[in-house]
C-alpha cells in the first residue's frame, strides 16, 4: 500500500495577488521568496522569458528547501510579461516610464503572458507551461494616466497595470484567463498538478464557520 503524505505548496513570489489568488481558491501556501534577478534572462520572445524566470524562481526556491519526510513539498514559480507593439514589457523602470507606455498603450491591445513552473520536490518531477490573455486597454485620457501613475500601483506590476486594482477600470475587456493577468492561472495550475498525478483538490483547506483554517482536506498517495 503506498503511504499517504500531506501536501505543501509553496509560492516562489512576493506577489500579494498570486498569493490572494491562492487563498481565494481554497489553497494557504508557505511564501518564499526567490530573489532571482530578472534582468539576467534576455530572449527576444515573451513566452520563452516568463516561463525561464518562473522556471529559475522555482528552482531558486527549491535549493533552500528541506523536505521531510512526513509531507509532499511542491514549488510553484510564476512570471508575467506584457508583449506589446513588439516589445516585451516587465514591471516599468519609473514613473516617467510607466507614463509613456500607458501613453502608448490606451485604446490599444496587447497580450499578457504568465509562465508557470511546479516542481513536486519529493517525486523528483516537474510540470510547466504558459497561459496568455489578450488584453483590450480603455482609451483613458492624460490625466487619468497622470492620477494613476501618481498612485504608484504602474510600478510594481509587469505591464504597468492590474485589472484586480486601481487599473481595473482602465481595461476595458480581456480575452482569455483573468487569472493569467493577475498572475496566476488557476486552471492552468489544476492541469499542472494533473501532469504530476495530483489534484487540485487536494491542496484545498478546511475552513471553520469563523474563517479559521483548521486542517487540509484531501491527503495525496506517494
Amino acid at each position: 500500500m503506498s503511504e499517504t503524505l500531506p501536501l505543501r505548496l509553496v509560492l516562489a513570489s512576493a506577489s500579494p495577488a498570486r498569493l490572494k489568488s491562492l487563498k481565494a481558491a481554497g489553497i494557504e501556501p508557505d511564501v518564499l521568496v526567490s530573489g532571482v534577478d530578472e534582468s539576467l534572462v534576455v530572449t527576444e520572445r515573451a513566452e520563452e522569458l516568463c516561463l525561464e524566470l518562473a522556471r529559475l524562481k522555482a528552482q531558486a526556491v527549491l535549493t533552500r528547501l528541506s523536505p521531510g519526510a512526513d509531507q509532499r513539498t511542491l514549488v510553484i514559480g510564476c512570471d508575467s510579461v506584457l508583449a506589446f507593439d513588439g516589445e516585451i514589457l516587465g514591471k516599468p523602470a519609473d514613473s516617467a516610464d510607466a507614463t509613456r507606455r500607458w501613453l502608448r498603450m490606451r485604446g490599444r491591445s496587447g497580450v499578457l503572458h504568465s509562465g508557470h513552473c511546479l516542481i513536486d520536490v519529493t517525486a523528483g518531477r516537474r510540470a510547466e507551461a504558459v497561459a496568455s490573455t489578450t488584453v483590450h486597454f480603455a482609451d483613458i485620457s492624460d490625466d487619468e494616466i497622470a492620477a494613476y501613475v501618481a498612485s504608484g500601483e504602474p510600478l510594481a506590476v509587469a505591464g504597468a497595470f492590474t485589472i484586480d486594482g486601481l487599473g481595473g477600470p482602465f481595461v476595458e475587456r480581456i480575452e482569455g484567463d483573468p487569472g493569467t493577468v493577475i498572475g496566476l492561472s488557476m486552471p492552468l495550475l489544476r492541469r499542472l498538478l494533473a501532469e504530476l498525478d495530483l489534484r487540485i483538490t487536494d491542496l484545498w483547506t478546511k475552513v471553520a464557520p469563523g474563517g479559521q483554517t483548521v486542517e487540509p482536506i484531501g491527503n495525496v498517495r506517494s
